[in-house]
């Protein structure tokens, strides 16, 4: 139950040492977003909204709360798509989500008020302080992840991806390498940020579990660190704006 000003790093390694666990150097410890949210303040209590003219028409044709979409309005660029039930945007991250990645699942109490919970500010840079407190912490030189559940075009059902990371490369390219019978990888471009939180989110779960953080041991990515950023695609190579 994080609050804000909490202090994730150390609150993982008391946990680790309470298990009789250490981080080991090239670790990779992956956030559920709602964590990192929390503990940054980015929790908003809905009667301290107030919707635009523009947020209650959208309201009424995607048939949810006002104050939800004036939320969801603030923190986008633009509406993809919207019919009822139904709202996806554009982040101003760049990230094209549902309801601008804006929740009220495992956020509060209902008996506390009707609350919802944003993304933080810069994701990115969340998950380098992070690390930095490991560093400082524990003197290991890990790589961090926060993790978030997004929905997919074409695909039911929803999958966690990387909105931040640090420590390790987001896209592992193997353009130009040779596949097992020497021919030359032409388009090979892992999302290895994205394959990192989606293998997390198995043991994190989406409920109940009360699990937000997973720690992955074993990677051997070698390429150059690079943030979660450069998983989004340039809008010049998006064929479906």
């Amino acid at each position: 139950m994080v609050e804000p000003g909490y202090d994730l790093a150390e609150m993982v390694h008391s946990a680790m040492a309470i298990a009789g666990l250490q981080l080991q150097d090239r670790d990779v410890v992956v956030f559920a977003q709602k964590v990192v949210s929390k503990s940054e303040g980015r929790r908003i209590e809905l009667t301290d909204v107030v919707p635009s003219p523009r947020a209650l028409e959208i309201a009424a044709e995607v048939r949810k709360d006002p104050r939800l979409v004036e939320l969801v309005l603030r923190e986008s660029k633009r509406i993809v798509r919207k019919i009822p039930d139904v709202l996806i945007v554009e982040h101003r991250l760049g990230l094209v989500m549902a309801n601008a990645g804006i929740d009220q699942s495992n956020v509060a109490d209902p008996a506390s008020g009707e609350q919802a919970l944003l993304l933080p500010v810069d994701p990115d840079g969340s998950a380098e302080r992070l690390r930095a407190d490991f560093r400082r912490i524990s003197g290991r030189d890990v790589g961090v992840v926060i993790n978030d559940s997004f929905g997919r075009p074409w695909r039911q059902g929803t999958v966690g991806v990387a909105i931040g990371c640090a420590g390790l490369p987001a896209l592992v390219d193997l353009r130009g390498t040779p596949d097992l019978f020497g021919r030359t990888l032409k388009v090979t471009v892992i999302a290895y940020a994205d394959e990192i939180a989606a293998a997390a989110s198995l043991l994190m779960g989406q409920a109940t579990e009360g699990r937000p953080v997973v720690i992955v041991r074993g990677l051997e990515a070698t390429q150059a660190p690079a943030p979660a950023t450069s998983i989004v695609r340039d809008a010049r190579e998006d064929l479906f704006q």
